[in-house]
């Protein structure tokens, strides 16, 4: 049985039927009314298939389209086999390679144009005066100034306003004023320019200097101008009279309607706290736009914690809104509504508004991607957080800034140094705010020598100017133990604000220099720097490792008497270990019943050290069981009591506490201590495997212990006490005293010149520090340790902490 083949040979497609040019034409344009790049092409191929040959107009609406479209890499193409170009083909390439950010690209299509022989008109100019301005290239745009002064066009109002746009993107306002005061005909637009320039260089002031002068020069005051003076009035500070006179003159003008200078003046308000008149401005606004209501939403999530909790919830009660009267929200409502959600810690919310922004498809916008980040890394939701940096296409500076911030906030500083590297190889411009949070995390892990390199590479930057980066300068100086170099940093610092002040003052006070705390305190205060609750924490923290008990309750009351500071709990702590260090623990105790925050365990986990100290065994036991019911799970309570009770001998309640710990599955913290050698870390860990130099460190401990024995001829502390070669002793130093085992390790491999610094997650124990103590005397070397509460500077047998563990 034959079967008949179905295949058919292909036909032949001929030509496509030709169409009118005013089709083409008309079809072009409507893809470029409608962005519509398929269209387009579709079109394109159709004019190719026909074999129809346009000419330069057809050629320039091809160009243009493309252009518009955002296809500038096409748009060449049509352009290099172009046999004809005029100057408008020109001017079409360079203001589309502009519209998509490629000014630089732009620049160079314009000096191909002069290369050509093509006859510039004031479109070429214009447009080549805009790439410089965006690209920041004053150098271009000066050239192209002095051309149009040459070309004669210099006088016409059109270009005027191009150059003043061009200076004014590039800083430069004196340039901006004498363009406009050697204009012959300037028009509203050169007014409008001229306010403009002032506004975004930050002068508020002059901005509205320059309206009374237009309103008095008979120029009509439009919705741009009073929109740009509104949101010059935004930025100034303590000026309600200046903001009342605006809203009048909005008012009279008629324009309080308008949703462009509504909005303007609604935002006005709600930045400076008058959201009272930005409700009833909201309220007066017929059909409020997308627009005003994201004014609205932005100065409700703006306001700080200091506001209700019911006020900052407005802003997603103003979202709801949106959403019921069917509104599409934009990118800018969404980040302002993220940001609202954080304020009032509405986690669950943010989910849900999370879920709003994929279903709107703007989850690859960078600023909503930033917000998201800083959304979950505050929820301590970190991976999440990465997911939505990775989830980012297009990360600015601000996004990578987020999410180092993110990891650093949530103590991943191995994490949040291991991004900045990646960030340092794709060589893209950093801002003091990301260097700060980098030397932030080296601040945290102790890492002097990375911290050191980071320095540099940041003043070889040029933001050694900036006070956030100096202030993130002192602060990591001072926790890396190099108080030299935070008295440096600090005297270089060209604006001090109370922020430096206090970083400053802390970091006397934590390395035990009471005495220059408190003078720098002093000496703020000359200086008219007012203290905030910072500061004072860290006057209070000097008086307390100075034993100065006077001065410290004369600096509390001071607070409440003084400044109109309340004191938080970290300020009475202060207070409490201030008593406990003098031995009154009776005073100590009382003050926390009557403090108001006797319901805090950080009052009473002070005053249990005390009692340790001090032996106090009675009253540490009763603050123990305390603890151990206000806070169930945590280690370091059962721990201090177990102690306590072993202590007095009270065996039986030793083990009752240990069983509670395994029966509410408490476990002790793991204690890490690290030491910086070279640009390598050494750590370690409780219970941990580590076998790198370990018998050569043992050996090293064994011998500096011999020679305490020898040249003290004295009975040295308990960890001396076992048998120093014994796997019991070996064992008692790795399960709690890691922090021997690194400086051990540090005394063989660095230099006697050099400062030990040796980093702990808990805190020093008696014996350690007693120990620390003889190394520090019988080997000659200074030796720093940073636990978890303070520094301890060992110089030749004795300790900056007062020997106050």
């Amino acid at each position: 049985m034959s079967s008949r083949s179905t295949d058919r040979a292909p036909r032949a497609r001929g030509p496509s039927p030709p169409l009118q040019p005013s089709t083409y034409k008309e079809l072009l344009r409507l893809s470029t009314t409608t962005r519509s790049l398929v269209l387009g092409k579709l079109v394109h191929s159709y004019m190719i298939r026909a074999s129809y040959r346009p000419g330069l107009f057809m050629h320039n609406i091809l160009v243009n389209m493309y252009c518009w479209c955002g296809d500038p890499t096409t748009a060449r193409q049509v352009f290099d086999r172009m046999p004809v170009r005029d100057a408008a083909t020109w001017n079409i390439l360079a203001a589309g390679y502009s519209r998509v950010g490629y000014c630089g690209r732009a620049l160079d299509v314009f000096r191909e144009a002069r290369s050509a022989g093509v006859g510039l008109d004031r479109f070429s100019y214009a447009g080549s005066l805009s790439a410089s301005g965006d690209c920041g290239d004053v150098r271009t745009g000066r050239v192209v100034h002095g051309m149009v002064v040459v070309s004669g066009l210099s006088r016409r109002a059109f270009l005027t306003n191009s150059l003043m746009d061009m200076y004014s993107k590039c800083g430069m306002i004196n340039e901006v004023r004498l363009v406009f005061d050697h204009a012959e005909e300037p028009d509203e637009v050169s007014w409008n320019s001229l306010l403009s320039a002032y506004v975004s260089v930050g002068w508020p002031e002059v901005a509205v200097n320059i309206l009374v002068w237009m309103h008095r020069s008979g120029v009509k005051l439009n919705s741009f101008a009073l929109g740009s003076i509104l949101k010059a009035c935004s930025g100034m500070k303590d000026s309600d009279d200046v903001r009342r006179m605006m809203h009048g003159c909005v008012t009279k003008v008629g324009l309080d309607l308008d949703l462009f200078v509504g909005s303007a003046m609604l935002d006005m308000y709600a930045k400076n706290g008058g959201l009272e008149e930005a409700i009833k401005i909201f309220e007066c606004i017929p059909n409020p736009s997308v627009v005003v209501f994201n004014a609205m939403i932005a100065g409700f999530s703006r306001l700080g914690t200091k506001s209700s909790r019911k006020d900052r919830f407005k802003a997603l009660s103003l979202f709801r809104e949106m959403l019921r009267r069917q509104m599409k929200p934009s990118k800018f409502t969404f980040k302002s509504v993220l940001e609202a959600c954080m304020s009032v810690r509405a986690f669950r919310c943010g989910r849900q508004i999370h879920a709003h922004v994929i279903i709107n498809n703007l989850q690859d916008d960078e600023f909503i991607g930033s917000a998201l980040i800083s959304l979950y890394s505050t929820s301590n939701l970190t991976m999440e957080s990465l997911i939505c940096f990775q989830m980012t296409p297009k990360r600015e500076i601000f996004t990578w800034t987020s999410m180092i911030s993110a990891f650093t906030q949530n103590e991943q500083y191995e994490m949040a140094l291991s991004l900045f590297k990646e960030l340092l190889g794709l060589r893209r411009k950093l801002d003091q705010v990301i260097i700060s949070s980098v030397i932030t995390a080296c601040s945290r892990m102790g890492m002097l020598r990375i911290g050191e390199q980071i320095h540099g590479y940041a003043t070889k930057l040029g933001h050694d100017r900036f006070t956030v980066y100096c202030n993130s300068l002192i602060d990591m100086y001072t926790k890396t133990g190099d108080v030299g170099a935070s008295i440096r940093i600090f005297q270089d610092t060209g604006s001090l604000d109370v922020f430096s002040w206090s970083a400053m003052i802390s970091s006397y006070a934590l390395h035990g220099n009471a005495g220059d705390a408190l003078g720098l305190f002093e000496k703020m205060k000359e200086c008219r720097v007012v203290p905030d609750h910072v500061t004072f924490l860290a006057v209070l923290t000097a008086c307390s490792h100075g034993g100065l008990v006077d001065e410290g309750f004369r600096y509390y009351e001071s607070m409440s008497s003084e400044y109109d500071i309340v004191p938080n709990s970290r300020h009475c702590a202060c207070i409490v270990d201030l008593l406990g260090r003098t031995g009154r623990m009776v005073d100590a105790e009382g003050f926390i019943l009557s403090s108001g925050f006797a319901n805090d365990p950080i009052l009473w986990h002070v005053l249990l050290r005390a009692c340790l100290f001090y032996g106090d065994t009675e009253r540490g036991i009763r603050v123990g069981e305390r603890l151990m019911v206000m806070e169930p799970f945590s280690a370091t309570s059962y721990m201090l009591l177990y102690n306590m009770y072993l202590d007095v001998g009270k065996v039986s309640s030793a083990m009752r506490t240990r069983g509670l710990m395994r029966e509410r599955g408490v476990n002790k913290e793991t204690g890490v201590s690290w030491i910086e050698i070279g640009a390598s870390f050494h750590s370690f860990v409780t219970n941990s495997s580590y076998r790198h130099h370990i018998d050569f460190i043992y050996e090293k401990l064994q011998e500096m212990m011999l020679h305490i024995k020898q040249k003290m001829g004295k009975a040295g502390p308990r960890i001396l006490e076992l048998e120093y070669q014994s796997e019991k002793w070996r064992e008692n130093l790795m399960n709690s005293h890691g922090e021997l085992l690194a400086v051990a390790f540090g005394m063989s491999k660095l230099p006697e010149s050099v400062l030990i610094r040796v980093m702990k997650n808990q805190r020093v124990c008696g014996d350690c520090h007693n120990t620390l103590k003889l190394f520090s005397e019988v080997e000659r070397r200074e030796i720093l340790v940073r636990d978890s509460v303070r520094f301890h500077h060992f110089s030749w047998g004795s300790c900056s902490c007062g020997d106050y563990w």
